[in-house]
Order: C-alpha cells, then sequence, then structure tokens
C-alpha cells in the first residue's frame, strides 16, 4: 500500500505561487521550488509532475483567490464600491510577494515563446476581465453608471488600468496611491 504524502499540497502551492510570482518562470529552477517546498526530486515529481504543472497550479490558484477576492468586495460594498476599492487594494496589499500581477508577468514573459503556460495566464485574465464587465453591469443595473457605456469595454479599460497601476507599485518613483485614486475617482464619472 502507497504512503500517504506527509506534506499539505495546498500549502505547497501557496508558497510555489509566491516563488514563482516573484521570481517569475525562467528565473525559478526545480532546486529553488525543491529548497522553498522542502521536496526532495522524488517527491517533487510525484506530487506535481513538474516545474510547468505547478506553475500551472500557481497560475490558477492566484486566479480563484483574485476572483473571491473581487466576488467579496461587491457583497461588501456592491459593484461600483468593488470597482472603485479594488485599486488601493491591489497596491496597498501587504505580504504579497510583488505588486504586478502575476498573470500579466507571466503572459509578457512567456507569451514571446508561445509557451502553454502565457496561453493559462491570458485565459484567467479574460476571466477577471470578465468579473469586472460583471460588476460594470451591475452598477449600471443600480444606476450607479450610466448605461451609455459598454460593461465589455470598460472592463478593458479597468483591467489595462490596474495593470499598469500594479506595474508603477513597483516603482520607487511612482505614486501609486494617487493613481489608484484617479482610477477610483474616474468610476464616479461614467
Amino acid at each position: 500500500m502507497p504512503r500517504k504524502p506527509s506534506y499539505d499540497r495546498d500549502a505547497l502551492i501557496d508558497r510555489a505561487r509566491d516563488v514563482f510570482w516573484r521570481q517569475g518562470w525562467a528565473g525559478t529552477s526545480l532546486k529553488d521550488l525543491e529548497r522553498e517546498l522542502k521536496l526532495n526530486p522524488g517527491s517533487f515529481y510525484a506530487a506535481f509532475g513538474s516545474k510547468d504543472a505547478l506553475y500551472a497550479l500557481a497560475l490558477q490558484r492566484y486566479a480563484q483567490e483574485g476572483v473571491a477576492r473581487l466576488t467579496a468586495l461587491a457583497e461588501r460594498l456592491g459593484a461600483k464600491g468593488a470597482l472603485q476599492e479594488q485599486p488601493r487594494l491591489v497596491i496597498e496589499a501587504t505580504g504579497a510577494p510583488a505588486k504586478a500581477c502575476m498573470l500579466a508577468k507571466t503572459y509578457a514573459e512567456l507569451q514571446a515563446k508561445d509557451h502553454e503556460l502565457a496561453g493559462q495566464a491570458g485565459v484567467h485574465m479574460a476571466e477577471m476581465k470578465a468579473c469586472f464587465a460583471d460588476l460594470f453591469r451591475r452598477a449600471q443595473e443600480a444606476g450607479e453608471i450610466s448605461p451609455d457605456h459598454d460593461p465589455e469595454r470598460l472592463a478593458t479599460r479597468y483591467q489595462s488600468d490596474l495593470l499598469g497601476l500594479r506595474l508603477s507599485a513597483e516603482r520607487s518613483n511612482v505614486d501609486a496611491r494617487a493613481v489608484a485614486a484617479d482610477i477610483a475617482a474616474d468610476i464616479d464619472r461614467l
């Protein structure tokens, strides 16, 4: 009978996500992962199969957590309130390995290589954009945003603004808080 693993697979995926988010795909070696996850090579391959398979799990976890946070925020603040609060939250996240979006970093790093993980990151970004579009629609239905705007176009612009904000938050010479406030204020003008 095979032995039951002595590790928490979900916790390992979380730790791997943070390494990948901070260092990127190319910047993370198998040795880095084995050291961070405290797994020997055989256990690593038994648990995840490959670096790419673990990276895909980490991307999925990152995306799922982002959608869950946004959903909870909308339940608490309403659709428009969530859209306005999100920019501040992404730059003030403490304990995050990086401010820049892991999905965007992955896409930028691997798209030119036509790597399958770039495609997965693109799918997850499209899912997040769909969440934004849903929030814009809900804000329109509540009369908080003019129905004259296309929610899909608003979501595309909003996601682009957030991705730029997150990258700007990595730079010491940019006042990311002011940019986040501007993004939130722009929603009031819709």
